[in-house]
């Protein structure tokens, strides 16, 4: 497998919360991620499909690990289930903590930068892109 050719997959902004995601993914907790439809669209990039892998980067963008998505729905955020929102990884206990967690991430200023103008009005209906995926492979050393 040539990681190195792989798409990335980068879990949150670089620093505290993608170390803890990224760790989440190595000790296979996190096997579950939720994505803002609307970034999908304003970047121009196609959601993710069924088989795809991606090359997990560290905060230092650092290639550690090939992950492939197993289940890819768009749906809206009233509709992801609490078995979804736990197996995040990130120990969310209900849905109401998954939901708070993830509108706060989804309207945090570094978010809003990547998102542009007009703001994204996050609601229960706003579409999300939930993907399950596996760990194929743990990459013991930085690709070069």
């Amino acid at each position: 497998m040539d990681a190195d050719n792989l798409p990335p997959a980068e879990f949150g902004f670089p620093g505290p919360l993608r170390d803890r995601l990224v760790a989440a993914i190595l000790r296979g907790e996190k096997t579950t991620t939720t994505g803002l439809h609307a970034e999908y669209l304003r970047e121009g990039a196609p959601v993710e499909a069924v088989g795809s892998q991606e090359l997990v980067v560290d905060s230092d963008g650092r290639g550690v690990a090939v992950i492939e998505a197993t289940e890819v729905d768009v749906k809206r955020l009233r509709d992801v289930d609490l078995e979804f929102a736990r197996d995040e990884g990130e120990g969310f206990r209900t849905l109401a903590e998954w939901r708070d967690a993830h509108v706060a991430f989804f309207t945090s200023p570094e978010m809003t930068r990547v998102l542009g103008e007009p703001p994204v009005a996050i609601d229960d209906d706003t579409l999300v892109v939930c993907t399950r995926f596996r760990l194929v492979e743990r990459l013991d050393e930085p690709p070069s």
